[in-house]
């Protein structure tokens, strides 16, 4: 269906890829892979058509519709939820303006024997054939279905996009794409802004509904379950496995170490071949041998071995101070802002060593109820903070938080105490700021994911006994998030996670705290038993309903 041929992308002296080519095919559902700054979101940006390669070519077919929702965007204010998502049909509504225009001219000309009313006959033709292939007279249950099912509520329909945050921006922005039903839809990052309800949605509509899909995730869990195809971009070069993103790290490894055996031979090579050179290139006997020896040296392929990340690191919070036996006790708990009640009557305690998640739809109060317990908003109800509390906390705005004029190695340097000083360089390596260069850029110059990267690292260096993190893995890659977890699993003191990603979720939190209707309900269990719970739910208020 899409082609792509010989392409190379240079910008400022480097080389990002060079002669790639690959096909898209229908019902291709496509991982891309490879770690950051690889050079990924640059690749969906020219199969998207908004950027062009130094070299090479993708083509397409003349009616192939390729529908691309990017990392970052920017959404028009001015009209309301509804009306933004209805946009997705905007085409069609021209398409059938013109088929009037050309009827109503095929009725005032009278030249009907000519070239140009026998063209304009054809194009009408054409034109209606695809329109009235379309079923337009259901298009506001679709656009209905698509907003409930990325989590608006029907009373937010008619509320202008400029009341949204940006995340509910991409679900409007998502929900357009999805509607346009397009040939090829290309997703950077997809997950970031969702609650774990719109994920499993958003899965359940790519596997049943679209048809060829390429995406950026960090989500191992939404990797694995939509997609059926892994395209690696690595060292300027493309792998490609028609596997899923789990049995292509096993793919990835036994390539790897096949690489290792391969390029250890040919090193073993080498250094026979130049000893041999330099033992023999006075000798007149072996004078040939010896050119010829030179000769194949400088034509040799060396073998690259593939870059490996930095798997074996693993980072420790330091050791927490004791806090008492319940860190957090609430008691009806509430939280109203004018007329608009959040949550009400939350009573939960959470003990010494407890790892819970915060989980439920964005906007039913979980990134509320932190700021609650971080004491940063009024409530109603009491809320308890055990003795000897020691908090630290990561919100989603923690990166605006930093030291603008330091650089990144003095931000690390300034909290850093006792062994872990020795390695700096490993942790900044882990978080992707391993070079010289970007561990000296000031914080002023990082984007927003950097920042937020930095800001994770100076949270692993401080002596707390409860981490309340908001969203930690949102800029994280695979790699990165698997240290993190690990860190997590590790640590000896209380935690509380709000997030939507189910994989880093899985095996680190043993409670499960729901936000939904206005309540708050416990769970004692972990992530993928209460997602069962819900299932089934679910289901049983189906069979009510009926």
């Amino acid at each position: 269906m899409i082609s792509v041929d010989g392409l190379t992308v240079e910008f400022g002296g480097t080389t990002l890829f060079s002669d790639i080519s690959f096909q898209i095919n229908e019902k291709d559902r496509i991982a891309l892979m490879g770690k950051n700054g690889a050079g990924k979101s640059t690749l969906l940006k020219i199969l998207a058509g908004v950027r062009q390669p130094t070299r090479g070519k993708v083509t397409a077919p003349k009616d192939c519709v390729v529908a691309y929702l990017p990392q970052h965007l920017m959404t028009e204010d001015g009209r309301t939820v509804f009306e933004e998502a209805s946009q997705a049909f905007a085409h069609l509504h021209q398409m059938e303006a013109e088929i009037e225009a050309i009827n109503k001219e095929l009725a005032e000309r009278t030249d009907y024997e000519s070239d140009e009313y026998m063209a304009l006959i054809e194009k009408v033709s054409t034109m209606s054939e695809k329109f009235y292939a379309i079923d337009l007279t259901h298009f506001e249950e679709y656009v209905e279905k698509a907003l409930l099912g990325l989590g608006f509520m029907r009373e937010d329909f008619g509320k202008p996009t400029s009341e949204f945050s940006g995340g509910w921006r991409m679900r409007i922005e998502l929900a357009k794409l999805l509607l346009q039903n397009p040939d090829v839809l290309l997703l950077d990052e997809p997950t970031n802004h969702l609650d774990i309800e719109s994920i499993q949605w958003l899965e359940e509509f790519l596997i049943t509904s679209a048809k060829a899909v390429i995406v950026i995730s960090h989500d191992r869990k939404f990797v694995d379950s939509i997609t059926t195809r892994t395209i690696e971009v690595t060292m300027g070069r493309i792998y490609d496995y028609k596997v899923n993103y789990s049995q292509y790290l096993v793919l990835r490894k036994e390539r790897r170490e096949q690489q290792q055996k391969q390029y250890e031979e040919q090193q073993k090579m080498i250094q026979e071949t130049k000893d041999f050179i330099e033992r023999f290139k006075g000798t007149y006997s072996k004078t040939l041998q010896v050119q010829s020896r030179v000769k194949m040296l400088e034509k040799l392929q060396i073998i690259e071995v593939d870059e490996e990340d930095t798997s074996a690191l693993r980072l420790k919070f330091p050791p927490s101070p004791r806090s008492g036996n319940y860190p957090v006790i609430m008691d009806g708990v509430g939280k109203t802002y004018g007329e608009h009640e959040v949550f009400k009557n939350a009573s939960l305690t959470i003990e010494r060593g407890d790892k819970v998640a915060f989980v439920g739809k964005n906007g039913e109060g979980k990134s509320t109820l932190v700021k609650c317990i971080m004491n940063e908003i009024d409530h109603d109800g009491t809320l308890t903070l055990g003795h000897n509390v020691q908090i630290g906390y990561f919100a989603q705005n923690q990166a605006s938080l930093l030291d603008e004029n330091l650089t990144v190695f003095q931000t690390i340097d300034d909290v850093a105490k006792g062994d872990i000083r020795n390695k700096i360089r490993d942790l900044l390596g882990a978080f992707m700021f391993g070079s010289p260069e970007a561990s000296m850029k000031k914080v002023k110059v990082l984007s927003g994911g950097e920042r937020t990267r930095l800001a994770m690292i100076k949270l692993l260096l401080e002596p707390v006994n409860l981490l309340i993190l908001d969203e930690p893995t949102n800029h994280l890659d695979m790699k990165t998030k698997d240290i993190l977890k690990q860190a997590l699993v590790d640590f000896d003191g209380t935690l509380i996670v709000v997030s939507h990603d189910r994989d880093f979720l899985d095996g680190l939190v043993t409670k499960v705290y729901e936000f939904g209707n206005k309540k708050v309900k416990e769970h004692l269990c972990g992530i993928y038993e209460f997602l069962e719970t819900k299932k089934l739910e679910s289901l049983q208020e189906l069979e009510r309903k009926k």
